[in-house]
């Protein structure tokens, strides 16, 4: 997006906070109003769709310290510039450079006198638009070499599937047109890619800037993710964790497995089920599978006769003793 339509924009209005908002602030607005107004939870809503591409637009400038601070020059810019058209004199420059650098009144520049102060603005010399006869003269000035196009912000939801296994996903840009990308396998909640060359184009033929896509992931009602590694918490029954048992326990890419259970596991005991995590290029994880034992609501009668007989065949112990005496001796 070009500057100059910064003057007619107010992306603090449109996301809704103070000009001094915080960066981690700023991002807790943009992605509550992005889910709220992300066009696959309003399909063929154009009200919704046209608000969440203000709102991309407006993050965008503002996550970025550095444009946020031109943005912000700009905006202090315009509210205090007077252009006006035609006359003998230079009032409207004069009113902006005034502003800007502190004049108390009207003064004249000439047309060398500009140039050497628009060159030291913007980091050329004298005829640094276009030469030494002014500006747009066709004399031997500096000409800059073509330069990279901005790097740009954007933002896209995955669901957690598609973020272990990788996606190509389309978005939309802030000027209303679309890109498709790919999402690599294990992209991770809150990671960003850089994506070359999808950024906004070169002012003057040369390459295109990048788009810096941060990733978030929604998250499974089944699986949990650390790193390279899945979590998951199974439960097993009171036998089966006294005796032990083999148990079948889910995958990620909805297969089971089978998995020993030693005697005697107690409740958030953690088995390592190995190569069965998240597959990325620097490695693949493991699945980490936390037991919980399952207490029954409810007990028949002959299960109460058989609890009955195993409180009287255990011993006059309690499990809590150590945690007491510990608690005991910090008195």
């Amino acid at each position: 997006m070009a500057s100059q339509d910064w003057f007619e924009k107010d992306f603090y209005a449109v996301l809704g906070v103070d000009k001094d908002v915080s960066e981690q602030e700023l991002k807790k607005t943009y992605r509550k109003l992005a889910r709220q107004y992300h066009p696959d939870s309003h399909p063929g809503d154009a009200a919704a769709e046209e608000r969440f591409k203000q709102i991309s637009e407006a993050y965008s400038v503002l996550s970025d310290p550095k444009e946020r601070a031109e943005y912000d020059q700009v905006r202090a810019m315009g509210r205090g510039a007077r252009f006006t058209a035609g006359g003998s004199g230079a009032g409207g420059f004069e009113d902006v450079f005034g502003g800007m650098f502190g004049g108390g009144g009207r003064q004249q520049y000439s047309n060398a006198d500009f140039e050497d102060l628009l060159g030291s603005m913007f980091g050329g010399g004298r005829g640094g638009f276009g030469g030494a006869g002014g500006f747009g003269g066709a004399s031997a000035g500096f000409q800059p070499g073509p330069q990279k196009g901005r790097d740009q912000k954007a933002s896209t939801t995955l669901g957690f599937m598609t973020a272990i296994r990788g996606d190509t996903v389309t978005l939309q840009t802030g000027q209303g047109g679309t890109i498709t990308v790919r999402i690599p396998a294990g992209v991770e909640d809150g990671q960003n890619i850089r994506l070359r060359g999808k950024g906004a184009p070169s002012p003057n033929g040369g390459e295109a800037g990048d788009l810096i896509l941060e990733v978030h992931v929604t998250p499974d009602r089944l699986f949990r993710r650390d790193g390279r590694n899945l979590e998951i918490d199974v439960p097993v029954t009171f036998v089966e964790a006294a005796r032990g048992a083999t148990i079948q326990v889910p995958t990620v890419d909805g297969s089971t497995v089978k998995v020993k259970v030693p005697a005697g596991s107690q409740s958030g005991r953690t088995l390592r089920l190995k190569g069965r995590g998240v597959e990325t290029k620097k490695g693949t994880g493991d699945l980490l599978v936390h037991l919980t034992v399952a207490v029954p609501a409810h007990l028949n009668a002959e299960q109460e006769r058989a609890l009955d007989a195993f409180v009287e065949a255990s011993p006059a112990e309690s499990p809590r003793d150590d945690l007491m005496r510990e608690a005991a001796a910090r008195a």
